[in-house]
């Protein structure tokens, strides 16, 4: 047994460790979460601006992509009293510590993506044939 098959041993998951893990990984797996907290990676921005920026959201899913963002500890929404009253959204630091491995996920897809359409190519045609 190599070194890697040892620590994906040692990483065996549970069923109680899944149940917990799961509905975390749902949240920054979600490809409109990625995009916000890459978003706010760079710069504190107010619901416009985030919405004019990803390309194909709803308000809806905007909404909803914040909130959930919010409740997991991840954003951090700041309200402005004025008129109209002033929302931004920014990232708070255990936020920001997920950025590193949503750049490092986003690396990966983008030096695969060949391999990976070359395979769904392939998968397809066998499923047609």
């Amino acid at each position: 047994m190599d070194v890697t098959q040892s620590a994906m041993l040692d990483h065996e998951p549970t069923h109680q460790g899944c149940r917990v893990v799961a509905p975390v990984l749902a949240r920054i797996g979600d490809k409109w979460s990625v995009l916000v907290v890459m978003l706010l990676s760079r710069q504190s921005c107010r619901f416009n601006e985030l919405k004019r920026r990803i390309d194909g959201i709803s308000q809806r899913m905007l909404t909803l992509t914040l909130r959930g963002l919010e409740r997991d500890g991840l954003v951090l929404r700041t309200v402005t009293p004025s008129v109209p009253p002033r929302v931004d959204y920014a990232l708070t630091e255990l936020g920001r510590s997920l950025c590193g491995p949503v750049i490092a996920l986003g690396q990966w897809a983008s030096a695969h993506v060949d391999e990976i359409e070359a395979a769904q190519a392939a998968f397809d045609a066998r499923a047609e044939g």
